[in-house]
């Protein structure tokens, strides 16, 4: 069971060749069994699970059912769940159990999935390895010594390594698709409104988004339809139809037209890298797409700009963190100023403290204009750099990372190299368009992701694009365990 996509145990139930009691005992064994050497997991929610998946089964017998009914998932611990602990992998919210559910969270319960628990993240959803969790790391199940990649790289782990059939991610700079990539699955980062922020909560309010971490884009698009809508509760939310993700997949790619960005392809991008994605454009020729080099002339601005964008929009969101409503509180403070830094300074990590420190400098009286206001400019130079290929182009490839998973603790003294990695990622959110990275490789026994940036609400081309890929090649059948 535990190597079924969402699509095959969606037919097992259907056929009555387990139930969804059976199935969430399989997953809750395995994560009992084999989670201590990944840790992708900071809470498993047993009994509350054991009960969705019978009250899911009841659903069913009533005929009640839908795609998703009974089929165990995992969420990232960004997002609040009701009675359950929401650490957002941090010692500042360890004891922040969620007074309600987010917005993501209840749709997928309403649509009868069964949570089986909260991953592991870098902290507030901040890195690019999940090694700055106070839970530690998290481990790619490829390799054990290397990192999952982050922020979402709890729920990468739980998905590669079959402790879950599928998570929820959150993608501000590429946290979805760069784990989905070291880890060998699918990840996609819907459009910036797409999909609810309201529980989720936030890191950089402008580029966070939510969208799910499968095995398949089949699974990604069954997912998406019970994630992506309006919600009024949410002011970034885009009051836009969400059409049905699966109808698209089976259309053929002929006439599809692919840019390929030079930037994309220059110094800094492992060269057996480059050779995985140039056979997976060659794949998508022989299926009669047709490529063209394009430019996304500041691809190098992106991550200087993000830098500012997001540590700034971080230090405001975080600033409500301050040991007198929720959240960690040090021990007999001696007044109101010893109460807010000592809380902050015992409950936050070096790099929440590191991005706090960036964006309050950058926010700060007489250097507002010199940084905040010149990357916002850049922000717009570049949502214009994509329009424009856009016009000439239907989507647009490259690798998602540069490079293969580093080893842990590999790049702990150098933060600044940790940015670096996320320098074909980062630009989709600065942009708010929606980014997909598929498996199409390997390099020195580590999977290789293909990212594929699409226009604004085209996910169903990209799930399509994904689909059509995954039909004619099997990397996404490659497993680590």
């Amino acid at each position: 069971m535990i190597n079924k996509t969402l699509a095959e145990l969606a037919s097992g139930l259907d056929s009555g060749e387990f139930s969804s009691v059976e199935l969430t005992q399989a997953y809750l064994d395995r994560i009992q069994a084999e989670d201590s050497k990944y840790n992708a997991f900071i809470t498993v929610t047993a009994t509350e699970a054991l009960a969705q998946a019978k009250a899911a089964d009841a659903r069913r017998s009533a005929g009640k059912a839908g795609p998703l009914t009974g089929i165990p998932l995992a969420h990232k611990d960004i997002f609040c769940t009701a009675g359950v602990k929401t650490s957002c992998g941090s010692k500042m919210l360890d004891n922040f159990i969620a007074p309600y559910d987010a917005t993501v969270t209840h749709n997928l319960a309403e649509a009868g999935m069964v949570s089986l628990g909260k991953t592991n993240l870098d902290e507030f959803a901040m890195g690019s390895s999940t090694e700055s969790s106070y839970y530690g790391p998290s481990h790619n199940p490829w390799d054990l010594t290397r990192v999952p990649g982050g922020s979402s790289g709890g729920s990468a782990v739980a998905v590669a390594a079959r402790l879950a059939p599928a998570a929820t991610g959150t993608d501000t700079g590429g946290s979805i698709r760069q784990p989905a990539s070291f880890c060998g699955i699918t990840g996609i980062k819907p459009t910036y409104g797409r999909v609810s922020r309201w529980g989720m909560i936030a890191y950089g309010s402008s580029l966070d988004q939510g969208g799910p971490m499968t095995q398949t884009a089949l699974d990604a698009a069954m997912m998406l339809n019970a994630m992506a809508g309006f919600d009024a509760k949410d002011s970034t939310s885009v009051n836009k139809e969400v059409p049905d993700y699966t109808l698209r997949l089976n259309e053929p790619l002929k006439g599809l037209r692919i840019g390929l960005p030079k930037e994309y392809f220059g110094a800094g991008l492992n060269p057996d890298i480059a050779a995985c994605i140039q056979s997976a454009v060659k794949q998508f020729e022989s299926m009669g797409a047709t490529v063209k080099e394009i430019s996304l002339p500041r691809t190098d601005l992106a991550i200087p700009a993000y830098y500012i964008i997001a540590p700034a929009e971080a230090s405001t969101n975080l600033s409500r963190y301050d040991g007198v409503r929720y959240g960690h509180r040090c021990d007999s403070p001696v007044d109101l100023f010893d109460l807010y830094t000592r809380s902050r300074g015992e409950g936050f990590g070096d790099e929440v403290k590191r991005r706090i420190m960036i964006g309050t400098y950058a926010l700060s009286a007489g250097y507002y204009d010199a940084y905040y206001r010149k990357a916002q400019q850049l922000r717009r130079l570049i949502k214009n750099d994509f329009e424009a290929a856009l016009q000439e182009v239907d989507v647009i490839m490259g690798p998602t990372t540069p490079a293969p998973a580093w080893v842990v603790g590999e790049k702990a003294k150098d933060p600044v190299s940790v940015y670096l990695e996320d320098i074909y990622t980062i630009s989709a959110n600065l942009a708010g368009l929606p980014g997909m990275s598929i498996p199409c490789g390997f390099v020195d026994g580590m999977p290789v992701g293909l990212q594929v940036i699409g226009n604004y609400f085209d996910e169903s081309l990209l799930l399509n694009i994904g689909h059509q890929f995954q039909q004619s090649t099997d990397w996404h059948t490659k497993s680590a365990v």
